[in-house]
């Protein structure tokens, strides 16, 4: 199935060739989750700090339910700032 990937900040350096600024449509399994997508892509899981499905929070904890066909997966990294 397919999902859009939104990596920001120092993440997008993880995104595919082709991807269209910060955001690749990927090819996942059909049982796929959002940690399981985070791994495949090889995302340092330490540093994910912010995940959000179709502009949910998706804590910690709650990251290996399955995606549907569509969804929208926006991952940022911890991020300082002063």
């Amino acid at each position: 199935m397919q999902i859009k990937l939104k990596l920001y900040a120092s993440f997008s350096e993880y995104l595919p060739k082709g991807a269209t600024g910060n955001v690749a449509t990927v090819d996942v399994a059909e049982d796929a989750s959002p940690d399981s997508v985070l791994q495949a892509w090889n995302l340092p899981m330490a540093e994910v700090h912010l995940v959000l499905v179709n502009g949910v929070f998706i804590p910690a904890g709650q990251r290996g339910r399955p995606l549907q066909p569509g969804d929208e997966l926006a991952v940022w990294p911890a991020v300082a700032g002063g």
